[in-house]
């Protein structure tokens, strides 16, 4: 039902809080706007002067102040601009944002045109200026023929007032509290048109400008309102609360401006919070795309600096070391190049005019970002738009709109219009029946479609549809991934007060656990969006939600009426067809505007000029509240310095939390490790925590650069400091020019240098060492910069400074595809030392990400040097030898390997022979390695579980291992439930199953102590005791058995599997020895699922009674079906074995 609807007296709930008018002030004359950055070469009719307001209506309002300063700078960013009628004089439209201390926007609508110059002034001023500059661009030679400065005819930019007419640009401004932007952007364009009009509007402009601002509410949720421009009608809706919230910025253009990969791509910037800058010549096409990214990041919000149109006294806002979103005009003729932007590490540059997005490197995708590249692409086409962009769209020059008799007939239909009425109604009338001729008697037809709306209005309709559809896409993804958010919410506090008093120490959300239940390729993107401070705030909303009212973002994703499905959002009531509801049917009808108490002569018409408006029946007075508008907008160099003093403090706090973050996270994965708790870090999450404190450090070097040199501001730093000690080699700890720097950029080169630093417990002591040079500081920066704060630095450093109570292994697992120099060194018993003289020795270094192949050692050398692509973290090295020699035999304690970048040593412990007739006689052994400590090396080889050397068990032996069978039974079920957690963490969490396997206090070792209690020495068996033997009988035994026709129960398949393993293993072409036979079955037989079925059968062998002492584990049915049961447990995992551990071996 359709009523009328006022404004009350609050502004908070009108239509518009201003109404402003920009221009020359002829009072004051020309003044040149030194802030446009433009160059005095340029003609004086192409140089920018600066605006002022001239009025604004009301002075003040209670919710919104007004800040003039604020509103000239984005009314009009470039300043006052002159033409002549040689230039195109078409009007411009364009819009912006103000924010507030609360966090609230106002948003600013401008319609640009230009006026004729009637000020003899301002024309005198303007041909001084321009003769002045015509004879400073004459050559010295020339300056006598001053008689062609008045000619010049066709000449750019020239200008003689004799034959030339002058015009002015003058801006027209609406701000309103929410983004009304197309019903904003036709009443100014209705506006301009009464005023260029040749036939006066039917009342005066005062009349519609204080209604709009006085009279025309804003409609409520849910619900249209139509008020009353000039020339016709205007209809604006709101959506309901069950709706997507209003976004009027059209969609449709940002795609078609940028297309769909470069949109996707900038808004996965937008929500990592990187820097993003959008770079055009338009002012409406920056508030488009930055408007229409905003709006895409529901239910999520922009937290930082957001300034679509960044003017040029506003240009120090780029220093800003801090996540932003902005936009710059492209000037004519101006290069990318030209852009004084201080780093660009982590910067999301957008092009808009040329379609490009240029975003930082390693920027993760979005989760099944092709199928929402395809489903966009889809809606798109059937809007009749190209997905991948530059496709032609709508000029910001404003049309005008044709004077229809629906006008006249809505004036008619209340005949209620304000002061209105008798005489006044009759020359309405009078007026409704003229155009009704004029358009051949369509009045009737225009009664009947009094509903619908102008071409314009339907083509509005169309975009309102696309953008619904576009954001019900990206609000379904979002459910789909964040639906049960709620599930992750963490709890702690009983009351808001002391939630607030320990806020910075609370985890509010379960990231571990969420991250758990996520497909594996979305996890990189949403490992660092948890880290944001747009997720952070949204977990914050929900916590404050137990004790206040959520957001109302907040709580329209929460509403159970929203439900996902087919990754698409679904309503009650589509918003869509709601939408298209109110825009074709309005709900209510503001009062109309009406003639005011002018005073005589006030209110004429004068065509092609904006009137000087009567300020007594506008002036409006509200009660001024305490709310402040965003300092950012202040160009004066107090609240620069100010702002650039918050940015410092600002970045302390950010290492603070950053350092604390990364040290508790990484405590507690330590703990873990050791069996003091579960971890809550994932490897990913780690190196998405170091990825923001290289972030940190980019943005602290980049603020207040005083010349950008490379997009790295940290290597560009590094660099200047090498040079400037005279050192020819590459900075410390920095990735060298020949090995390390290849294929990176100097991003990457920075990054790996951080890193590295991380890793080796330095880089708060070489940043240190860095910023002793404070020549080269106040050289390379501005005085308000970070680094040139002492005290703050010093801070900066100490945090940074406890990341070395913890240990990383952030560039050996990152940056692999480096090349690095190894070490290989070993280390022969001490008294046998010599016999190393005698053996060609060769090694196979393996790690996570690789292998060295084999590295031939020459003869009588204990030491090589080689290099290859980065291993990652050492696993196991491959060591054995020719065989060749007279006692091509010796006895080796270890092997030693050191990384030559990053100093990690690791110990492969052997303790073993190498050479055929000794031990097991094997010519070459796998050694399990562990990463040593510095200072450690003594303790180094616990936890390799690389197996002692064994002698032939003695009685005391055996008495011992008869003693402790329930100690090994219990490290048996230790070592399994190893594995069994190993496989239940995280793949990004997972240790080295190598060492679970073959390692101290692995699965080779325990069941090989369990294989070994009670078992006798007799003739049967060598010198040395092996199980490998045992298990080689056993296979023996079989065959006789078999051939006899007396293995009854034992024949079947995991009988036959057994004996295939076995022989296969015995005929490999690998010397490994005894023990290396039985960790290749061992590891072979778990990887298969057999090696549970193979112990119940070396239990029954016959043998066994024999081999083994009557009270030995293995005679023992409880403990062998008990250990049957435990290893049947891993079954269920599938394990991948190293190439080290079964190379040669085909099963």
């Amino acid at each position: 039902m359709s009523g009328t609807a006022a404004a009350t007296g609050s502004a908070s709930c009108r239509f518009a809080h201003y109404f402003v008018v920009c221009g020359v002030d002829t009072e004051t004359g020309l003044e040149l706007d030194d802030g446009a950055g433009e160059s005095f070469e340029q003609s004086p009719i192409r140089r920018s002067f600066k605006s002022k307001v001239l009025v604004h209506y009301p002075e003040n309002t209670d919710r919104s102040p007004f800040n003039k300063d604020a509103v000239n700078m984005l009314c009009m960013p470039r300043g006052l601009s002159f033409h002549t009628q040689a230039n195109s004089l078409d009007p411009q439209f364009h819009s912006f944002t103000i924010s507030f201390d609360d966090g609230t926007r106002s948003y600013g609508f401008v319609h640009t045109f230009y006026e004729e110059v009637t000020s003899a002034q301002i024309i005198t001023a303007m041909q001084t200026l321009y003769q002045m500059h015509h004879v400073d661009s004459l050559d010295e030679s020339d300056a006598e023929s001053l008689a062609g400065v008045s000619g010049c005819l066709g000449c750019t930019g020239s200008f003689d007032p004799a034959r030339d007419t002058l015009y002015v640009s003058k801006a027209i401004c609406l701000l309103t509290p929410l983004p009304f932007l197309q019903a904003s952007r036709r009443f100014l364009s209705q506006l301009h048109q009464a005023v260029t009009s040749h036939t006066a509007p039917p009342l005066p402009l005062e009349s519609y400008i204080h209604n709009i601002l006085y009279e025309v509410p804003l409609p409520p949720p849910g619900r249209s309102l139509r008020f009353h421009g000039v020339q016709g009608p205007i209809v604006c809706q709101r959506p309901g609360p069950s709706e997507l919230p209003l976004g009027e910025y059209p969609l449709g253009e940002a795609f078609s401006l940028l297309g769909v990969d470069n949109m996707v791509q900038l808004l996965t910037c937008a929500l990592l919070e990187t820097q993003v800058l959008l770079y055009s010549h338009d002012y409406q096409r920056l508030m488009t795309v930055a408007e229409g990214i905003t709006t895409l990041l529901f239910p999520f919000q922009w937290q930082h600096i957001y300034l679509p149109i960044v003017s040029a006294p506003l240009h120090h806002l780029l220093d800003a070391p801090v996540p932003f979103l902005m936009g710059i005009q492209h000037r004519d003729g101006a290069q990318r190049s030209s852009l004084h932007l201080p780093h660009e590490a982590n910067l999301c540059f957008v092009d808009i005019d040329n379609h490009c997005v240029e975003a930082p490197e390693d920027l993760p995708v979005f989760p099944d970002q092709t199928e929402l590249i395809q489903e966009l692409s889809e809606i798109l086409l059937r809007f009749g738009l190209p997905p991948q962009g530059g496709g032609i769209t709508k000029p910001t020059t404003t049309t005008s709109l044709r004077l229809s008799s629906l006008v006249l007939e809505d004036l008619m239909e209340d005949r209620r219009n304000g002061n209105l009425g008798g005489e006044e109604l009759a020359v309405l009338e009078r007026l409704q029946a003229l155009a009704q001729r004029c358009e051949g008697g369509k009045t009737s037809e225009g009664r009947k479609t009094l509903g619908n709306v102008f071409e314009e209005e339907e083509e509005e309709l169309k975009a309102a549809k696309l953008n619904i559809q576009l954001r019900e896409v990206f609000a379904g993804r979002f459910a789909a991934i964040f639906g049960r958010y709620e599930e992750f919410v963490i709890h702690s506090a009983l009351d808001l007060d002391s939630w607030l008093s320990n806020r910075e120490g609370t985890f509010n959300f379960d990231k571990v656990s969420f991250l758990s239940v996520q497909p594996a390729p979305y996890l990189r993107f949403l490992s660092r969006f948890l880290e944001t401070s747009m997720f952070s705030s949204f977990v914050e909303g929900k916590v404050i939600s137990r004790w206040a009212d959520r957001e109302p973002l907040q709580q329209l994703f929460d509403n159970p009426d929203i439900c996902v499905e087919s990754n698409s959002l679904y309503v009650s009531v589509t918003t869509a067809q709601a939408a298209e509801r109110r825009l074709l049917r309005a709900d209510h009808t503001a009062i109309h505007p009406h003639l005011l108490d002018m005073r005589i002569g006030q209110g004429r018409h004068h065509p092609g000029y904006f009137p000087k408006l009567q300020a007594d029946v506008l002036k409006h007075t509200f009660v001024r509240k305490n709310l402040c508008q965003s300092k950012l907008l202040d160009p004066s160099p107090q609240i620069i310095t100010q702002t650039h003093r918050e940015f410092v403090d600002e970045l302390l706090s950010e290492c603070r939390l950053k350092t604390k973050r990364m040290l508790m996270e990484r405590m507690g994965k330590e703990s873990a490790e050791v069996g003091q708790g579960e971890a809550n870090i994932t490897g990913l999450q780690e190196n998405t925590l170091i990825h923001g404190l290289c972030d940190l450090l980019e943005r602290t070097w980049g603020h207040g650069l005083q010349l950008k040199q490379g997009k790295s501001a940290l290597w560009s730093h590094l660099l200047h400091y090498q040079a400037a000690q005279g050192k020819t080699e590459v900075p410390a700890e920095s990735p060298g020019q020949s090995t390390m720097s290849e294929g990176l950029s100097e991003v990457g080169q920075a990054r790996a240098w951080i890193h590295l630093a991380l890793e080796k417990k330095m880089l708060s002591q070489h940043l240190k060492d860095l910023l002793t040079n404070q020549e080269l500081l106040r050289q390379l920066y501005k005085p308000h910069a970070f680094l040139l704060c002492e005290e703050e630095r010093e801070q900066f450093l100490f945090h940074l400074l406890s990341l070395n109570t913890v240990d990383y292994l952030c560039f050996t697992r990152v940056f692999t595809s480096i090349s690095i120099p190894y070490r290989v060194a070993i280390i022969p018993m001490k008294k046998l030392s010599i016999a190393m003289a005698t053996v060609n020795p060769w090694v196979c270094v393996s790690g996570e990400v690789g292998d060295s192949g084999v590295i031939q050692m020459q003869r009588n050398t204990q030491e090589i040097f080689f290099q290859c692509k980065n291993l990652g973290r050492l696993s196991t090295l491959q060591l054995g030898q020719e065989n060749s020699g007279l006692l091509a035999k010796c006895l080796i304690d270890c092997v030693m390997v050191y990384n030559e970048i990053t100093g990690h040593t690791y110990k492969f412990p052997c303790g073993r022979w190498l050479g055929k007739g000794v031990g097991d006689g094997s010519l070459e052994r796998v050694l399990i390695g562990q990463l040593v400590s510095p200072g450690g090396e003594e303790d180094a080889g616990r936890g390799t579980g690389t197996l002692p050397e064994l002698a032939s068990p003695s009685q005391s032996i055996r008495t011992v291992l008869g003693s402790f069978g329930s100690r090994i039974q219990e490290d048996m079920r230790e070592a399994a439930n190893n594995l069994v957690k190993h496989f239940h963490k995280h793949e990004q969490e997972r240790g080295n199953l190598t060492v679970l396997l073959c390692g101290e206090g692995g699965l080779v070792l325990s069941l090989e102590k369990f294989l070994l209690h009670g078992l006798k020495t007799n003739r049967l068996f060598q010198r040395n005791v092996f199980v490998w033997d045992f298990i080689g009988k056993y296979c023996k035994c079989e065959f006789i058995m078999k051939n006899h026709s007396r293995s009854r129960f034992r024949d079947g398949p995991p009988c036959d599997s057994l004996c295939h393993y076995v022989n296969t293993i015995n005929v490999s072409p690998r010397n490994i020895g005894k023990e290396g036979k039985f960790q290749l079955f061992v590891c072979l037989g778990i990887r298969d699922r057999l090696l549970s079925q193979w112990l119940p059968l070396l239990a029954e062998c016959p043998l066994t009674a024999r081999a083994y002492e009557e009270d030995a584990l293995l005679r023992d049915c409880a403990a062998v079906n008990s250990l049957s049961r435990i290893l049947h447990t891993l079954d269920e995992f599938t394990i991948t074995l190293e190439m080290a551990l079964v190379k040669g071996v085909d099963l």
